[in-house]
This record gives structure tokens, sequence and C-alpha cells, in this order.
């Protein structure tokens, strides 16, 4: 263990360059890294790795083996410019445990920007928070990671283990940026992902399938509907379907530790429908965006099989709503076009856990606590193929997908004091 005193002394240091990790947090927000956008924000992260005098890998992640991968999820853009970055601290002695800290550098959309109270990426601090679209998911979190990573070198002291800070695209919808990672062959004894996580450990997380279900029949005439096809109408039937579905993967949730107390640990959504062509035509077509959560321990090709058997059945025209084959048939075709990935539990008692459980308390003065959370998480990469102990564990956020997202400054703060105690622990450092 390192001593008391390196301890006040990387805390200390923590403190002095807080206004820094402040001013770069805002300046990573007000740079737009939506999809397909990422690249500036990058540029942005390359730079400071190039300040913390790090080894510099950036590469695009378009490859033949992140596409043949099981855990590789469907996309819908060109990864020809889309790049990761990893900065690498290579130790001359090399005596420590490794170590990845990992963050993603995508954001959601911001949707219409007239429901922001202010710009979603002007980065306003307010009242002990920062508002801005991607402050809490989780710019934050990945500044924290270079600055609790330099607050050791700060304090005075060198360490003796080696350290890969990432910077990974694809999070929200597919997870390929972490596998394209991994694959390159970054692997270490321990991973931190600094997802806003309020201030806990994240101790499982569901699974996720994204598709589109497009519905199509024969065009008409609206004067004759009364004897033709709705698409519209039909995709009403497939989300009826899918929600029978929900309701039965929520009903086996006693089976899944962790998962039992959740109330609603399985959730469906349909983010989107476009269907028809024309307002005096009966549509002929209608395609539906779908995100499906699954359990840890399903395969997503096991998911995957249930929904098609499910919707297959109301194609054939059994009616979802009244039980029967009284429906028109009609065609479904379904397409994977995002998360095709597994869930992943993070079976508590492991050397790096116990050491969070001493950096978090000296940090915050309270014990760690652990979640179930029913949303996606690149934890999955470094657990189920990488077999490594990830803590996903972060700072608090509140509307992190929706307007107004905002990330609190002195939980930032604190789990920025948390990860650098742990990176000098967990690592080892040089006290001379």
């Amino acid at each position: 263990m390192i001593t008391d005193a390196a301890i006040q002394r990387i805390l200390a240091a923590v403190d002095a360059g807080f206004d820094n990790q402040l001013a770069a947090t805002a300046e990573l927000v007000n740079s737009p890294s939506r999809r397909e956008h990422e690249e500036p924000a990058q540029d942005l992260i390359e730079s400071h790795l190039q300040n913390l005098d790090l080894g510099i890998d950036r590469w695009t992640i378009d490859s033949p083996e992140l596409k043949a991968h099981p855990g590789f999820g469907p996309s819908t853009v060109d990864y020809t410019g889309m790049t990761n970055i990893v900065g690498t601290y290579q130790p001359a002695q090399d005596d420590g445990r490794s170590l990845i800290l990992n963050g993603h550098i995508d954001v959601v959309p911001q949707g219409p920007e007239d429901k922001w109270s202010r710009s979603p990426w002007d980065a306003e601090v307010r009242d002990g928070w920062m508002y801005g679209r991607g402050a809490g998911d989780m710019k934050a979190g990945l500044i924290a990671n270079l600055f609790a990573f330099d607050a050791i070198r700060q304090a005075g002291f060198d360490l003796t283990g080696r350290v890969h800070l990432q910077s990974v695209v694809e999070e929200e919808c597919t997870g390929n940026g972490s596998l394209a990672a991994l694959l390159r062959g970054y692997t270490a004894d321990a991973v931190i992902i600094s997802e806003p996580e309020e201030d806990a450990l994240v101790r499982a997380n569901v699974g996720v399938l994204w598709f589109t279900a497009r519905v199509t029949g024969n065009l008409t005439h609206s004067r004759e509907m009364a004897n033709g096809f709705n698409a519209i109408d039909a995709a009403y039937e497939v989300m009826r379907a899918l929600r029978t579905v929900e309701e039965s993967w929520n009903e086996r949730k006693g089976e899944h530790p962790y998962f039992e107390d959740l109330d609603y640990p399985i959730n469906f959504n349909f983010g989107g429908i476009e269907g028809g062509d024309w307002p005096s035509s009966v549509p002929a077509w209608c395609e539906l965006q779908v995100r499906v959560a699954t359990y840890p321990g399903t395969s997503a090709d096991e998911a995957w099989e249930e929904i098609v058997e499910a919707l297959a059945e109301v194609g054939r025209g059994g009616s979802a709503s009244q039980g029967s084959s009284s429906a028109p048939s009609f065609e479904i075709e379904l397409t994977p076009n995002g998360f095709y990935a597994e869930g992943y539990v993070l079976e508590p008692g492991s050397d790096a856990e116990r050491l969070l459980e001493r950096t978090h308390r000296e940090a915050f003065g309270a014990q760690l606590t652990s979640f179930t959370t029913p949303g996606y998480l690149d934890g999955r990469v470094f657990v189920n193929y990488g077999n490594m102990p990830t803590l996903v564990y972060g700072p608090v956020s509140e509307n992190i997908h929706a307007f107004d997202g905002r990330v609190n400054i002195e939980s930032v703060r604190k789990c920025t004091k948390s990860m650098a105690l742990f990176i000098a622990e967990w690592c080892g450092i040089d006290e001379g």
C-alpha cells in the first residue's frame, strides 16, 4: 500500500489541477462529437495525450477482424474515417500491475435545441453542475481519466506499471470502438471505465440488440383501404408482439442474479417509425427502429432467434392482440443495425474491486455501493472477451440522454481523486 503521505500529495495534486480539468472538460463538450463527427474531439484528446508525453496510437477501427468478431454490432456508417486513440505509459522498469482507463468520445444526438434551456454545446457551469450534451456521458469521465493519471506525476511520483488511456468511438450504438481496441491488442490486469454511475460501481448490465423491422404489403388507394393492407396498422401488431416478448422476459428476472429485485429490468424501445409515401395512398411499408435488452448469460443469437420466431408468427397472420390467426398475413423483414451485444456480470471479490472500495472511501468518506443497470456499457467487451476485471465507476449526472444533461462537479472531483489513488496503488509508484 502507498503511504499516507503519498495519498495526501496525490489528493492535493488533483485539487491543484481541477480548474484545468474543468476547462478541458468544457472544451471537449464544446466539440459536438455525434456519430461520424467525432474526429475534432478526438484531436483534442490526442493533444492532451501528447502533452502527457504518452505513446500515441490512433487508427481507423474498420477491419476484417472486427467484422468477424461475435461481439461486433452491424454498422450503418462508414468506419474508414472513424478513429480510436490510445495513449500508453510504459515505465522504464515494469514492476507493477497494468491498467486500462477507458472512455468513449461519442455522444447521442441532442434533439431539438429549442427544448434546451441553453445551448447543448456551451458547457455552462451553474450551481455546482456542468451542462451540455456529453458533459456527463461521458466527457467528464474521459477527461477525469487523464487528470487522475497526471495527478500522480504532478505529485512527484513515477508509476511502475503500464497504463493505456483509451478514447473510443461507437459506444452509444454498437460498442465496436472498445472491441476494436481489444482486437488491437490492448489488454491489462484491470480496466476502469469512468461512465456516469452515481459515484457507484456497476455490478451487472444488460445486453442490447438494435434492429429495423420493415413491414411490407400491397399499395392501395385510400378509397379502397377497407380491402387493402395498411403497413402502419400492421406495424402495431409487430409492436404488440414485441411487447409480449418483453413481458415474458421480465417474468424471468428471478432466474438472473442481480436482476431479480429490479422492477422492470428488460426494456424494449421503439426509437423511430417511418412509413408510407402519400397521404391518399394506403401505406405499403413501415419501418420500426427497435432496441431490445437481454439478460447476461443469454447470447445475442439466442435472443435474436426468439424475436425472429415471435415476429414470424405475426407475419403468418397470428394477431398478437387477438392471440389468433384472424389477421391478414404480411411480410416482416428484420435487419440488425447496431448493438448485437451480450450483457455481463462483474463477479464480486476481485483485487481491483477491493482496492476501489478503499480508494472510494478515502475520496468520499463513504462506503462504495454497487448496482445493476438496464443499459448498455462497454464493460461487456473487456469482461466477456478479455476476461479482465472491469470497474464501471463514475460521477453523478442527470438527463444524460435528455434535455439539459448535466454532471455534478464535486462528484467529478471526488471520482478523480478515487481513480488517482487507484492508479497509484494498482500500478505502483516509486516513492523514492
